[in-house]
């Protein structure tokens, strides 16, 4: 059935109406500028709703096909890929990260893991020597100044978030093992057989088609006392939202937090996963390789975010403290401003949300939470 609410169009099934009247009142509230949110239920989109504007300007409405960047939701795309890599056994995620690229192996890391890469515990959570935006868009300088590096921990012993350089780490792995991009890769093995509209690296014919995001009042630290392992991790580069803004952001492939989407393509993808590895008649991963995810790689404070978290093989893990839904087989991750992406195995199903007013959280916001929510909701009867 279609949507009501005014701004908000699309579909959704008259079971999860909860969700389509928490998404229309966030718009009726004003926090939302323009968004997008999907629930997948066994492999199936039930609701499929968009509404508002593509830009702060609110020029160009928010249309079926409009595409922002979602920053670290990206994540739990990148970690996918791998997932399948990994279930093809082109991929060993307990062998040293060094195997597959052997210049890694420098200062100390040649222990380091490619699951310590996935659970955000390999020691290189920034870079160790100042950095520019500009050098973001430089693949080959910044994946070998990480490989140079020593780490700022002892690997496997704590989780530091990744937030930048886990793109780099993983998406050059992939690199070596396949001769593709990470982008590349996604494009040709997930996102283009699933028919989900993802983009690493954003070409030039959907330039028309991308929102603008809407910088939150408070940004990322743009500088404080190098010591600090957070200011280290977040403030290199000094980096602003409306950074992404430029076209050099947009074709650069940074798997961690460049990729463009809207919440239907992320949610297709995801359903692979939820799904227990086929979507559409084709398998994409086993059930082994999905109870991969689930492998517990940290369980503390985290290093770098100083909050609780529960890290799996590149997914945040639910626990008592980030109870993300009643079921134990669930997932996610967000993104920065208010992104959010579950996962939940034994429920099969999906919920993702995406839009381009940024809050101030790092890891999705109450707008995200209360869709959650309504879908579980939903799914409660």
């Amino acid at each position: 059935m279609s949507a009501d609410g005014g701004q908000v169009a699309g579909v959704c099934a008259e079971r999860f109406s909860a969700v389509r009247d928490a998404f229309v009142d966030l718009f009726a509230t004003g926090q939302d500028v323009g968004a997008s949110v999907a629930v997948s239920l066994d492999g199936d989109l039930v609701v499929d709703l968009w509404g508002g504007f593509a830009d702060g300007d609110r020029s160009r409405p928010w249309e079926r096909d409009t595409i922002v960047n979602v920053f670290s939701s990206t994540k739990t795309v990148m970690a996918l890929a791998a997932l399948v890599l990994a279930d093809r056994g082109a991929l060993d995620l307990d062998a040293p990260v060094a195997r597959y690229w052997p210049e890694f192996g420098a200062n100390g890391k040649g222990d380091v893991r490619v699951r310590h890469l996935l659970g955000h515990t390999s020691g290189l959570s920034g870079w160790q020597e100042r950095i520019t935006v500009d050098d973001l868009c430089d693949w080959e300088k910044a994946t070998s100044l990480l490989a140079a590096q020593a780490p700022w921990w002892e690997p496997g012993t704590a989780s530091g978030y990744h937030a930048l350089t886990q793109g780099f780490l993983v998406g050059e792995v992939v690199r070596r093992i396949t001769g593709r991009t990470l982008g590349r890769f996604v494009a040709e093995e997930v996102a283009g057989p699933l028919g989900a509209d993802f983009h690493i690296g954003v070409g030039t014919e959907h330039d028309a088609r991308v929102g603008r995001v809407i910088p939150a009042a408070t940004g990322l630290p743009t500088d404080g006392d190098w010591s600090s392992l957070v200011i280290r991790t977040l403030a290199n580069p000094r980096f602003r939202a409306d950074d992404t803004w430029a076209i050099p952001w947009r074709r650069a492939e940074m798997p961690a937090v460049n990729g463009h989407g809207n919440a239907r393509a992320v949610a297709r993808i995801q359903s692979v996963l939820a799904c227990g590895g086929s979507v559409g008649g084709r398998r994409f991963l086993s059930e082994a390789g999905c109870a991969a995810v689930f492998r517990e790689q940290a369980n503390g404070v985290d290093l770098v975010l100083g909050i609780p978290v529960r890290f799996g093989m590149g997914y945040g893990l639910t626990s008592p403290l980030a109870p993300l839904g009643p079921n134990p087989r669930t997932c996610f991750w967000g993104g920065w401003g208010g992104s959010l992406v579950v996962v939940d195995r034994d429920a099969r199903m999906v919920v993702v949300y995406v839009m381009n007013r940024m809050g101030e959280g790092t890891l999705g916001d109450t707008r995200a939470f209360s869709l959650v929510n309504a879908a579980y909701l939903a799914l409660a009867g």
